[in-house]
């Protein structure tokens, strides 16, 4: 049997839990559904799922499916950038030699989406020639419409148009990496700042997007971060860099925390700046207890 790969998929709802039960039921009855996290600032649920690569095709359809139902992009309010109700859907290769099976699964479900649930989808990363998220979300779903309008950008599959209820669906296939926010006690300048000095763009650390952002029902302020490759960028050394830069501007971590799962490898060398993570939060530990403690050696 082939080794399983793994899958992200974000949508735009993390408040109402009525319809984060609804994907998460929809996602579960296809495909193992490892992790749920759902937040109300970025009004944004994170699922993690394990399968096959058909499993895995088709809890993700079934996803949209729900997520095109009962979500309407119109009256959505979140901190998190998003272009749609089903806003990001990666498939991930756990292990390197996995990689062209996440591509081939990725673009499968990608064309599948636009053929049968009729929503424009775009490719995004290897798929595309390195084509970022941060690139389609330019403008939003406003500013994605009007681009696909004037002819600048063509949806990759399905329908020209874009439906402002729904929005359109980025899909990718990509290796594991940590999504890992901290929250400051500061101000929304000091975390925007701070993001611009850890982020690769701004010459900081290679391989880690970040953003600042303002968590108005926390109170706080947050770094919010995708660490693309964590054996050139330890989370550790990360951590410890925004926690200086903060004190440099009189603003104080005030907490961390994982969004998915983390890589073993990650978690170790996190565990040295004094990050631990429970085993429920290592990508791993938990393929592993899902398979009934069968997990390739070259894994852990």
């Amino acid at each position: 049997m082939p080794f399983q790969l793994e899958a992200v998929p974000n949508f735009s709802e993390g408040r109402d839990r009525a319809t984060i039960d609804a994907l998460a039921r929809a996602l579960g009855a296809r495909a193992r559904l490892l992790d749920v996290h759902a937040d109300f600032d970025h009004n944004r649920s994170v699922f993690t799922l394990a399968g096959g690569d058909e499993e895995l095709i088709a809890a993700l359809l079934d996803g949209v499916a729900v997520a095109r139902e009962r979500i309407d992009l119109r009256s959505h309010e979140g901190v998190h950038p998003r272009v749609g109700v089903a806003d990001v859907l990666p498939i991930v290769a756990v292990r390197p030699e996995d990689m062209e099976r996440a591509r081939a699964a990725a673009l499968e479900l990608a064309e599948r989406i636009g053929a049968e649930l009729e929503l424009p989808v775009f490719l995004y990363g290897d798929l595309a020639a390195g084509r970022t998220l941060a690139e389609l979300r330019r403008g939003g779903v406003e500013g994605l419409a009007r681009r696909i309008e004037s002819g600048e950008l063509e949806p990759d599959f399905g329908p020209s148009g874009l439906d402002p209820r729904s929005g359109a669906v980025l899909v990718g296939a990509r290796h594991p990496l940590i999504a890992f926010n901290v929250n400051l006690r500061g101000s929304l300048e000091a975390a925007r700042e701070i993001a611009g000095l850890v982020r690769e763009s701004g010459g900081g650390f290679a391989g880690v997007r970040a953003l600042g952002l303002e968590l108005p029902g926390a109170g706080l302020v947050q770094v919010s971060m995708n660490i693309e490759d964590w054996r050139k960028s330890g989370l550790g050394e990360i951590v410890a860099r925004i926690e200086r830069e903060a004190a440099a501007r009189g603003a104080e971590i005030a907490g961390s925390e994982l969004v998915g799962l983390i890589p073993l490898g990650a978690a170790a060398e996190a565990e040295q700046a004094g990050l631990v993570f429970p085993p429920a939060q290592i990508l791993e530990s938990r393929l592993g207890s899902e398979l009934g403690g069968e997990l390739d050696d070259t894994l852990i």
